[in-house]
């Protein structure tokens, strides 16, 4: 049976690159003291940017940034119009207080899971300062939040999804709408 759903490139895995790097930099040039800043991955495709980001940072600049997994599903307002997945373990160096965050997720849609995951992260203490990058802001928004670093802005319809694929988990890569 053929796939009836067409698979469009939003980013290449070179126009991925180029786009992780892009961010890099306007991370190293946000934040002031890098030795304060915990990456924050939220799942799933969120925790593997993490990753990227990690590595990419520490080959522009030699050091090695903390990082953090944190699993929102709990703290949903909509999670019976979403469903449950198989939860991950959240996983944050503590203590964060006086630290900056850098919660990372791979797409922003309504908002809902970032407000979920400040909720989450709120319970573990009170951070200096918490951003948010995302690779792809897809719009209609239901909160207002939007990211401190954007990856791409993608307008879709509501039926539409778009998704980040890493080599590490999907052996492919690059961003795509379906």
């Amino acid at each position: 049976m053929a796939n009836k759903t067409k698979k469009i490139v939003i980013l290449t895995e070179m126009e991925l690159g180029k786009t992780l790097s892009r961010l890099t930099c306007e991370i190293i040039e946000k934040v002031k003291n890098l030795d304060n800043l915990i990456l924050v991955g939220i799942p799933t495709r969120g925790i593997e940017l993490t990753e990227v980001l990690a590595k990419e940072l520490f080959f522009k600049t030699g050091l090695t940034i903390r990082k953090g997994t944190i699993d929102p599903t709990f703290y949903r307002d909509d999670q019976n119009r979403v469903g449950t997945r198989l939860i991950k373990a959240t996983d944050i160096p503590t203590p964060i207080e006086k630290q900056e965050i850098l919660l990372i997720d791979d797409v922003i849609y309504t908002g809902r899971t970032i407000r979920a995951a400040l909720d989450a992260l709120y319970s573990w203490g009170r951070p200096q300062r918490v951003m948010l990058l995302v690779m792809v802001d897809r719009g209609h928004r239901e909160l207002p939040i939007q990211p401190d670093f954007c990856g791409k802005k993608v307008p879709t319809s509501k039926n539409e999804s778009i998704s980040l694929r890493l080599n590490k988990v999907d052996n492919e890569e690059g961003v795509f709408l379906q």
